[in-house]
């Protein structure tokens, strides 16, 4: 009896230094909005992401993002903090480290603000790589020497708030303006779970003018705003907020310049980096999916309650969450507008990869970025660089067909 006794009050002392343990989240109350869609019409499942090969395994560890220059070169960052060239002959070559260029880079997402972690990468129009490093701020780096410029650090931020998560990156073809987004003011990348989780209202849209300095705030209170990308005629920026799994639509020109509207809402993952397509539409690497089962998905579930929420970022370890995600491949294909899905691809148990950062097409070829995963998945278009055919359906058909073809583009 003593020993009952002594068991029941040993767990209600467990639970007590639980519920008065201070809990790392203030979250709020949001419902998403649901249930996901259907799998079906452009949402089915196929396999198309499967037909594709893995480069370098071992060597780049988390490609997130892309770019290339007109002589062929692919450049992209590793969580290891470090930028790499890609040659048109598939040779891989060191450009610079971020940070710090310790041992430990890349064995632990604690070293990262110290080493660096490169998200967003673009071109600008003299030949220099434009970086947004999540810790590190916004950088620019010559390609060919490594040589690094701060354009913007973390601390010195916008508006008098520091910032904590650099993510997505677009340049202006116009104007030379960079766009680009701080997922977070609290939050940086090596506690993005714990940001999702939270799911508050704690990032930004912000422009970088490279011949003043100036760096203005296009939006905030957004919902861990990541990739960003503009329209061919440049009238619009989309938008995504990985955390709720919607796609805003942000005017740049005419009668609604300056203001944001919705443009995806309710979608079936949660959406990362976008980047235009090779025929003018906007291609989506979903981070992690949200379909329908018997019950809503996990973080649909907890969304309307705080106190749970703040339980759990207590109790659980946060790469526990990873056992919730499944090892499933999908790409959206936006429409034109970048409102609505018009083709999707699918690797439903993960055989070519998982998790996709980021669509690039480049010289018929499209890479499929990733945040943490040890090789650089990418498909190959039948017929080269100059063949026609699109696996979002090109000739009309949202089902079917092949790969665009991809041209030189930053």
């Amino acid at each position: 009896m003593l020993s009952k006794r002594s068991s029941v009050a040993a767990l209600l002392a467990v639970v007590a230094g639980v519920y008065l343990l201070p809990s790392p989240i203030d979250p709020e109350r949001h419902v998403l909005k649901g249930p996901p869609p259907a799998l079906e019409g452009p949402l089915a499942v196929n396999t198309r992401l499967q037909e594709g090969r893995r480069l370098f395994p071992g060597k780049l560890h988390g490609p997130e993002s892309f770019t290339a220059d007109e002589e062929g070169n692919v450049f992209t960052g590793t969580v290891d903090g470090k930028l790499w060239r890609i040659g048109p002959d598939d040779t891989l070559t060191l450009i610079t480290q971020m940070g710090q260029d310790l041992p430990e880079c890349g064995s632990s997402t604690d070293y990262e603000p110290v080493c660096g972690r490169p998200h967003g990468v673009r071109l600008d129009r003299r030949g220099q790589l434009i970086v947004a490093d999540s810790y590190l701020g916004l950088h620019s780096v010559d390609p060919q020497t490594g040589e690094k410029t701060v354009l913007r650090s973390n601390a010195q931020g916008a508006d008098g708030v520091p910032f904590a998560f650099l993510n997505g990156l677009e340049i202006s073809s116009q104007t030379g303006l960079v766009y680009f987004t701080d997922s977070s003011s609290r939050w940086g990348r090596r506690h993005v779970r714990l940001e999702v989780i939270e799911l508050n209202r704690l990032g930004r849209l912000l422009s970088y003018d490279p011949e003043t300095g100036r760096v203005d705030v296009l939006l905030d209170s957004l919902y861990m705003p990541n990739g960003v990308a503009l329209s061919p005629d440049e009238r619009f920026l989309l938008v995504a907020e990985t955390s709720i799994g919607r796609v805003l639509r942000y005017w740049l020109k005419g009668p609604r310049a300056g203001t944001k509207e919705v443009a995806v809402d309710n979608m079936i993952g949660y959406p990362d980096n976008i980047r235009r397509s090779d025929r003018g539409t906007f291609l989506v690497g979903m981070a992690a999916t949200r379909f329908r089962k018997v019950t809503p998905p996990f973080l649909d579930l907890i969304a309307p309650y705080p106190a749970v929420k703040r339980l759990l970022a207590k109790v659980i370890p946060l790469r526990w969450y990873d056992l919730l995600l499944p090892r499933y491949a999908l790409v959206l294909e936006l429409g034109a507008d970048g409102g609505g899905v018009v083709a999707t691809l699918h690797d439903p148990e993960g055989r070519l990869t998982w998790a996709v950062s980021e669509v690039f097409q480049h010289r018929g070829r499209t890479y499929l970025g990733s945040t943490d995963l040890p090789f650089l998945p990418v498909l190959e278009a039948p017929g080269g660089a100059m063949s026609g055919a699109s696996c979002f359906g090109g000739g009309g058909d949202a089902h079917g067909g092949r790969l665009p073809s991809a041209r030189a583009r930053t």
